[in-house]
């Protein structure tokens, strides 16, 4: 079975509309002799993550270590990918392996549509063993597929159900079409939101209670289209799915093209999760965890100038 993922799971600032903050924390003070001060900016305490958020979110956090590892443990046993219908060895669009150089030494080579790396010590061979990816970024650590192929299935079905779950509630509660669908001024400020991003220029006061229009991009792209890809392209990997629903496999282009599509949207989703964690770290590790722990956020309002 196949990495079966939900959709904005692993990120959700679900934002009350409720005035549910505590009253400013700044106080009066004197400007005489200024003719501009800047009063020091106020903390607001908002109430950020609601308890089926919470519960998801930590829920998928060892869902998801173990789906990838499991995976790549199952990868192992055949590192290469292809497109169609069957395994072409010698055209292969990705593969990874150890080869053996005319020094006699080992080395790891990964091939990506033709172009040749020097991967050793990562892929291919690492820690003195010839494996695609190494001991410690699978589970099981040992060589063992069918293993593998268990703890995949059994934490895909989990991960699903979990998924199934948030999303009915993100869909029931308006999450998905209040929070995650662009709206027009949105679009219009895309520029300014992807030239900050680059910046590490993060929002504050307002603007930090919502999603900016890419964080809408990113968990709608999550929740619409690499979502289904994984499910889809997982279910098309099962014989006995592909009795039952033959053309599945017609429209993905084979059982090589689903797997192919299965690993680039699984490592599109990756890719999706290490961004997550770094902007949790660039914003703030205790204040996004504890927000996600108990719900609660605190974010600093914009400074109030006074002209004296």
């Amino acid at each position: 079975m196949a990495l079966l993922i939900q959709s904005e799971i692993v990120v959700s600032q679900e934002t009350d509309q409720r005035p549910m903050a505590e009253p400013p924390a700044s106080e009066a003070f004197s400007t005489a002799g200024n003719p501009e001060v800047s009063s020091p900016p106020a903390m607001e305490r908002v109430y950020r993550h609601r308890l089926p958020v919470r519960i998801s979110h930590w829920l998928n956090v060892p869902f998801l270590i173990i789906l990838i590892m499991s995976g790549l443990q199952i990868f192992n046993a055949h590192p290469a990918l292809y497109w169609g219908d069957r395994s072409d060895r010698d055209q292969p669009m990705l593969s990874i392996r150890s080869v053996q150089a005319d020094s006699g030494e080992t080395k790891g080579i990964t091939t990506i549509l033709g172009h040749y790396f020097d991967t050793t010590g990562v892929l291919g061979y690492s820690n003195g063993m010839r494996r695609a990816f190494p001991d410690w970024a699978t589970i099981p650590s040992a060589k063992w597929l069918a293993m593998g192929r268990q703890w995949h299935l059994f934490f895909a079905w989990l991960f699903v159900i979990n998924g199934l779950i948030f999303t009915a509630y993100a869909f029931a509660s308006r999450h998905a079409a209040r929070d995650l669908t662009p709206t027009g001024k949105d679009w219009r400020g895309i520029g300014k939101s992807l030239k900050d991003h680059l910046s590490l220029r993060h929002p504050s006061g307002e603007e930090a209670k919502r999603y900016n229009v890419l964080q809408k991009l990113a968990y709608a792209a999550i929740l619409f289209i690499v979502a289904p890809l994984i499910v889809l392209t997982g279910l098309a990997m099962s014989p006995t799915i592909d009795i039952a629903f033959p053309w599945i496999l017609i429209i993905l282009g084979g059982r090589q093209a689903a797997r192919t599509i299965h690993f680039v949207a699984c490592f599109s989703f990756v890719s999706f999760i290490v961004i997550h964690v770094f902007q949790v770290i660039l914003t703030g590790s205790f204040n996004n965890i504890r927000s996600m722990v108990t719900g609660w956020s605190i974010i600093k309002r914009e400074e109030v100038r006074h002209e004296a």
